[in-house]
């Protein structure tokens, strides 16, 4: 049986630390149903992560049995420029941060929601890199020690020569997440902070 972990941090970097434990962080509703039902028949512990800010999302889910596959990520947007890699709650602010960098910047990014954590999904990854050669990890958590961190370590040693600059981690800073909701909203990834890092980075 699942885990399911309600937190204002996600815990994934705890959880992904643990030998045997399998992690999934979905960010739609249907990825909800569909993940949850491959948690509930895989043999292995799975910590099913649950982003609270995701709570009010409304999107229509399909009719019928959802089930979905665990250590796939999602292809939500295509470009040739940037790959923007994101989980659970950075999903709907890096897909709004990738239409604006098209609008204002000129830059077409690619957006993947890695959906699972354990087992990573490297491939769909360095299949974007391939084509766009610059790859941006945004994530909810500090930065120490971060899945960014562990997927940039991988891009170093499998995609290198894809690479045409510096992998960059966008994240929350390495500090306790403030419990007042103004201070939490200054401190996680935004959708303008995206956009502001990939810009600089690519210009």
């Amino acid at each position: 049986m699942p885990r399911r972990v309600r937190a204002k941090c996600l815990l994934s970097n705890w959880a992904m630390a643990v030998p045997g434990l399998k992690v999934v962080a979905p960010s739609s509703p249907a990825d909800v149903v569909g993940l949850m039902a491959a948690a509930v028949r895989d043999p292995d512990p799975v910590v099913f992560l649950e982003a609270k800010g995701l709570y009010p999302t409304k999107a229509e889910v399909p009719a019928g049995d959802i089930f979905d596959q665990l250590g796939t990520a999602k292809v939500l947007r295509h470009g040739g420029d940037v790959t923007l890699v994101s989980l659970g709650l950075m999903v709907p602010r890096t897909l709004a941060a990738a239409e604006q960098l098209q609008q204002q910047h000129g830059i077409d990014a690619t957006v993947v929601d890695l959906r699972s954590l354990v087992p990573l999904d490297v491939s769909t990854v360095l299949g974007s890199l391939e084509h766009t050669g610059r790859l941006f990890t945004v994530e909810e958590n500090p930065r120490l020690c971060g899945w960014g961190a562990e997927l940039v370590s991988i891009v170093a040693e499998e995609g290198f020569t894809s690479l045409d600059g510096p992998p960059v981690r966008i994240t929350t800073p390495h500090v306790p997440l403030p419990a007042a909701d103004a201070l939490e909203d200054a401190t996680l990834p935004s959708t303008a902070r995206i956009v502001e890092t990939v810009a600089k980075s690519v210009d």
